[in-house]
């Protein structure tokens, strides 16, 4: 998917990160730094793990089964198998011992879902003359500036999800059920290069914006419902997102006006991700504004998240770093966000690119009822 050159930026920035630490190896377990920094993840079925040294090389210990696979995607040459009937904890630590770093400093991401107490405190144990050096968050806060690389892809994603939501709105008819415009989505994305056919949240909205994580259930759309569509399809693990509501028939006036607004109050807050505009600054254009135009008599939820690299992880969306009224921080060129607004049963949302001038759409479709 990427170039070498690509990894050498990700493995420079990481080695910084150590440095900085004071720590002498990096434990990467979590899906998605693995994914990123040695191009090769797996789901943990059982223990696994890749290191990387502030100077020297870098090893990855897995399951035998996956050696393959992972020397046929990683630029990592130094792998060691493990077989099933050996514990993998075990492995792992011998890997660390048998490099010559059984007394080292082990930088390790303690928000890492992967790094769960027992694990934690079993590795502990096998390595009872290292020590640990605590580097929370650090699998989210290498990954949130995406190179011209990475946007690329996520470019690719974002088309898939332009195509798919072209085709459902090409195929809506009264009778149409929720199961059927998820089957259209899921064999666009198949057909068009997505990594899975797998479609986001497809739902009858109602209400204010609780539908947003509705169960998936058969529902037939009938003229004047509205039709909630969440495509998030990934290439290379890179996911994008897009929401539209779709109506069979010809909306409201009323729900057409509400549309506009949040459209609109939308395009404000694209115009307004620049390096170095404050995230509650941008969040208070959308969750203000909506409140004052009584499209919503409450808004609770984060107007934008993080987007990027997702694997086969507990979460489905990354939170670390969203917009709230209390995220102090800056925005930065290269950052992606999932930036969504929904009132009145419905649900506009961009796969944004923060630039030098602006935020930037890589999502594409029309942005009104479809």
């Amino acid at each position: 998917m990427f170039s070498r050159a690509e990894y050498d930026r990700r493995i420079a920035l990481a080695r910084d990160a150590i440095a900085l630490s004071g720590a002498d190896i990096l434990l990467v377990d979590s899906g998605e730094l693995l994914a990123w920094l040695t191009g090769y993840t797996v789901s943990e079925t059982m223990y696994r793990a890749a290191f990387l040294s502030r100077e020297g090389g870098a090893w990855f210990c897995l399951r035998e089964l996956d050696e393959a696979p992972c020397r046929e995607k990683t630029w990592i040459t130094d792998v060691i198998g493990f077989a099933d009937m050996e514990e993998a904890q075990a492995a792992v630590a011998k890997s660390v011992r048998d490099r010559g770093f059984g007394k080292a400093r082990i930088g390790l991401d303690t928000n890492s879902y992967c790094l769960s107490a027992a694990t934690f405190m079993r590795l502990t144990q096998l390595l009872p003359e290292a020590t640990s050096v605590p580097m929370p968050g650090l699998s989210d806060s290498l990954r949130w500036l995406k190179s011209a690389e990475e946007i690329a892809v996520l470019a690719q994603a974002s088309e898939i999800a332009d195509k798919a939501m072209a085709a459902i709105v090409s195929q809506a008819k009264p009778g149409m059920t929720t199961r059927d415009a998820a089957a259209i989505a899921s064999g666009v994305f198949l057909r068009e290069g997505a990594d899975t056919g797998e479609v986001g949240p497809v739902v009858k909205a109602s209400g204010s914006h609780e539908f947003l994580h509705g169960v998936f259930k058969t529902e037939a759309i009938e003229e004047g419902d509205v039709l909630h569509v969440e495509l998030i399809p990934r290439v290379g693990n890179y996911g994008a997102r897009m929401m539209r509501p779709i109506v069979v028939g010809t909306p409201s006036a009323e729900l057409t006006a509400a549309a506009e607004k949040l459209v609109e109050l939308q395009d404000c807050q694209i115009a307004a991700m620049k390096p170095g505009a404050i995230a509650s600054d941008v969040d208070a254009i959308m969750r203000q504004g909506a409140l004052d135009a009584g499209l919503r008599p409450v808004y609770d939820n984060v107007t934008a998240y993080t987007l990027g690299l997702y694997t086969r992880t507990p979460r489905t969306s990354d939170f670390s770093r969203v917009f709230l009224p209390t995220s102090d921080w800056p925005l930065e060129e290269g950052m992606v966000f999932h930036l969504y607004a929904t009132a009145q049963g419905l649900g506009f949302s961009e796969t944004v690119v923060v630039g030098k001038d602006g935020g930037t759409r890589l999502t594409r479709s029309p942005r009104c009822i479809l």
